[in-house]
């Protein structure tokens, strides 16, 4: 019996508990099995700059295993499973938006999603229609995701020593990179700062 034919991975049942989690780097000390974590084995999509996204299953309160290919049919379509994850933390994870003491602004969730808000463009849509500005978004862990309106400076440079502060810390660390949301584009990109 292969392993996505295992009861425990069988897609029928596990296909409601299923979720996108943006990373960078190929350790994820979060998830059940996450220690180190192969790209030969594990399905992932390149998502913005050096960030990827890998799927998880929730196998708990506070239980989350990666998904490898072994757990997938042979005729999975990513593509399909990513809008599946989307729906999924869509329905059962709620984003607020919270503002910094220093004029900022951070997604919250609930420690363990923040970083795949990035996953929702519709909330960076609103952002920057509320903000009338394109965003500057860094993402320093998987619980802490930060933006600023890009013409801020002031709360920018703040969000970035928030951010590294954050990072340093290295409790599951994501990125210390700039990303940008684009008001015209509507788009994710990593910022390149030497050209602004």
């Amino acid at each position: 019996m292969r392993k996505y034919e295992e009861e425990h991975y069988l897609f029928e049942n596990v296909k409601e508990q299923i979720y996108p989690w943006i990373t960078q780097s190929l350790v994820e000390p979060q998830a059940l099995n996450g220690k180190m974590i192969s790209e030969k084995d594990t399905p992932l999509i390149s998502f913005a700059g050096d960030l990827m996204i890998l799927f998880v299953i929730k196998r708990g309160e506070e239980a989350y295993e990666i998904i490898k290919d072994n757990m997938l049919p042979p005729d999975c379509d990513i593509e399909a499973l990513y809008q599946i994850a989307c729906a999924n933390l869509a329905r059962d994870v709620e984003f607020v938006i919270g503002n910094t003491m220093y004029g900022a602004f951070a997604i919250l969730a609930d420690g363990y999603h923040e970083a795949s808000s990035l996953c929702f463009r519709h909330i960076w849509d609103v952002c920057v229609k509320k903000l009338e500005d394109d965003l500057l978004i860094m993402v320093p862990s998987k619980d802490t995701v930060l933006f600023a309106p890009a013409l801020e400076e002031e709360a920018v440079e703040k969000m970035k020593y928030h951010a590294e502060q954050v990072y340093e810390l290295g409790k599951n660390r994501i990125s210390n990179k700039v990303f940008l949301f684009t008001r015209d584009g509507k788009e994710l990109l990593a910022y390149d700062e030497t050209k602004h």
